[in-house]
């Protein structure tokens, strides 16, 4: 017998114990829809399990925060040093003003700032948490920033702490991470932090790209509940890696270097010092991608929540593109007073996206408790992801 999110419960009291794929294990849909490259030529593969799928535990959204830097640069600032001006900016991009880091402000920060935003609205102590996920692709150390985020927040109980790197897309791989650790492995509060600093990896003279990123940091603490309360409803999660070469920032050698005298005993030893390029992204290319997958990806995740796209109260995306956003509202016969959008105002904060613009429509009475929310990330790797869930 299925329940409203799609999960099922057993019809017999009992039953033999085995071992299973972790997604079938914790109760997720087995269903995957995939698309085969980003130029439009679909490959669909579609399969389901028969196995009943168990569900004792659920998860819920309890708390958000978010953190921004001081700096704000608008389109007029940006036309003193590139070929453009507000009103090309605005009408291809919805983008008036982003924020940047500077040197009074770091990503560690901003994300310990969007963190206890989320606790305090939680009403959980630092002291409480089982997980602290850090999503982002701009870490301030190579090995990841999260165990700096459990520090700075002053966790003496030492939960496991780490990042995870998806770009854009990070933040929903981040939800549905910690609802796989609530479910399948016991944790009760997990905090989802989503924060990155693309402005450090920027080409401020390339007017295809400086226009459109911004730094920030958001927050969600995740919580278990019982299943009546579940608020994950359905998600859909997907990669494509033939895209890479339309959006990235590869490492490259410093050419420059010159390396310690080897005596010839090993060529090309030892290695030239590397560091990773600007953002290089076909902008045609992703836009072309993400109006075509987003909304096929929430579709998929209402199909396995059982619900129609009716039953979305509010249409939270990454915050890419404004015509994006409005490709994917239309697709879903959503009206726009039904879409959060804070893209003006911010540009495109990558993982921080998501949970910013959750945060101002929580703190400002928009989203409401017990409304359902579609959201979707969507960006470099390929990758992208979408979930139905319910506030509070």
């Amino acid at each position: 017998m299925a329940n409203a999110s799609g999960f099922f419960t057993p019809s017999v009291p009992h039953f033999r114990v085995r071992v299973r794929p972790l997604a079938t294990a914790i109760g997720f849909s087995a269903k995957v829809v995939c698309v085969g490259n980003i130029e439009g030529a679909e490959n669909r593969a579609t399969s389901k399990s028969s196995i009943p799928r168990l569900v004792s535990k659920g998860c819920k959204l309890v708390g958000c925060g978010s953190a921004v830097p001081a700096l704000e640069i608008s389109n007029d600032d940006l036309s003193q040093i590139v070929d453009t001006s507000d009103e090309w900016i605005s009408v291809r991009t919805g983008i008036r003003r982003r924020r940047v880091l500077s040197g009074k402000d770091n990503l560690t920060t901003l994300a310990v700032e969007a963190a206890r935003k989320a606790l305090e609205m939680a009403k959980v102590d630092s002291d409480d948490l089982d997980l602290i996920l850090m999503c982002t692709s701009t870490p301030e150390d190579l090995f990841g920033s999260a165990p700096q985020i459990s520090k700075q927040l002053g966790c003496k109980t030492n939960p496991l702490s780490y990042d995870i790197t998806a770009a854009c897309s990070g933040f929903v791989l981040g939800l549905i991470s910690a609802a796989c650790h609530i479910r399948g492995g016991g944790f009760n509060n997990v905090l989802v932090i989503g924060a990155d600093a693309l402005s450090r990896y920027v080409d401020w003279t390339d007017r295809g790209t400086c226009i459109l990123f911004g730094d920030a940091a958001g927050a969600v603490l995740l919580q278990g509940c019982n299943t009546e309360e579940d608020g994950l409803f359905g998600f859909d999660l997907h990669s494509d890696g033939n895209g890479q070469r339309h959006l990235n920032a590869t490492i490259k050698e410093n050419e420059s270097y010159n390396a310690l005298d080897s005596n010839g005993s090993v060529l090309g030893f030892p290695p030239k010092p590397s560091s990773y390029s600007c953002i290089q992204m076909n902008g045609k290319e992703v836009f072309r991608f993400a109006v075509r997958c987003v909304p096929q990806s929430i579709e998929s995740a209402l199909e396995k929540a059982g619900l129609p796209a009716s039953s979305i109260d509010w249409l939270v995306l990454h915050q890419a593109n404004q015509r994006i956003i409005d490709a994917v509202a239309t697709r879903l016969e959503l009206p726009s007073e039904r879409v959060i959008s804070n893209l003006a105002n911010y540009g495109n904060t990558s993982a921080a996206s998501i949970p910013l613009a959750l945060d101002e429509a929580v703190r400002s009475g928009k989203v409401q408790a017990g409304q359902t929310i579609a959201t979707a990330g969507f960006g470099a790797g390929l990758t992208w992801g979408s979930a139905i869930v319910r506030w509070c």
